[in-house]
């Protein structure tokens, strides 16, 4: 099973308003592990950098002022996404500002049957608590120390390790109950398979003994009104 994890960094919050993408980060996964294919690229925005973005991811016009349009590389991205499915962190934003570069660019838009929203997840898994990136890192012990401003790539590594987590860990896909055996014979258990033939014991009598019961009784007679008994 194939997936991408991805996440974007952007010049703002809508694309309508003509805001633009200017960094994509992308991890594939396979059979829920990372394969050590991804894809980076940051893009000139073709438009200002407005601070408060800026403040977010770091990335100045200055620095993106020689990287290339996303026109340029949209054919490497679209190969690289092929028809997997997509997991981003509150994934309709992403979706939304892909979308917008792709129509700029001539090509059609993402299928949003593709999408996969975490924080979607997280809202049904942890109603009521925190959903951020940060917040949910820390719920499942993932170190993000080293995330000192947002970063496309790096944060879909964080993405990629939590989102494994929140479906249920590397060992979901494991087939650990059975093997698979002959047709006719009963699947192999390799638990039982691999421990020592264990001396037959005889069942333990859990009766008491007279010995028991008379001193159980002395005991209780020397009782003060006991709850059971009907007076004091």
């Amino acid at each position: 099973m194939r997936e991408i994890i991805f996440d974007t960094e952007t010049t703002g919050l809508d694309p309508r308003a003509g805001h633009r993408l200017v960094e994509i980060g992308c991890i594939e996964l396979i059979d829920r592990r990372e394969s050590g294919r991804t894809f980076h690229a940051y893009f000139h925005p073709e438009r200002d950098m407005p601070a408060e973005a800026e403040a977010v991811h770091g990335l100045s016009i200055q620095f993106l002022s020689d990287k290339p349009l996303f026109a340029t590389r949209v054919d490497e991205l679209i190969d690289f996404l092929g028809d997997a499915p997509m997991v981003a962190h509150n994934a309709a934003f992403d979706f939304g500002f892909i979308n917008a570069e792709l129509a700029r660019a001539g090509r059609p838009a993402l299928d949003m049957a593709r999408m996969c929203c975490t924080v979607q997840m997280a809202r049904k898994l942890h109603p009521g608590a925190k959903h951020s990136l940060d917040a949910l890192c820390t719920r499942y012990g993932i170190d993000r120390s080293h995330r000192v401003k947002h970063g496309a790539l790096l944060d879909a590594e964080l993405l990629a390790h939590l989102y494994i987590e929140m479906t249920g860990g590397r060992q979901i896909g494991l087939g650990l109950a059975a093997e698979t055996a002959p047709a006719g014979q009963a699947a192999a258990d390799p638990v039982r398979a691999a421990a020592p033939p264990r001396a037959f014991r005889e069942p333990r009598a859990h009766a008491a003994s007279a010995a028991e019961l008379a001193r159980h009784a002395e005991f209780v007679a020397k009782l003060t009104g006991p709850l059971w008994h009907d007076s004091p």
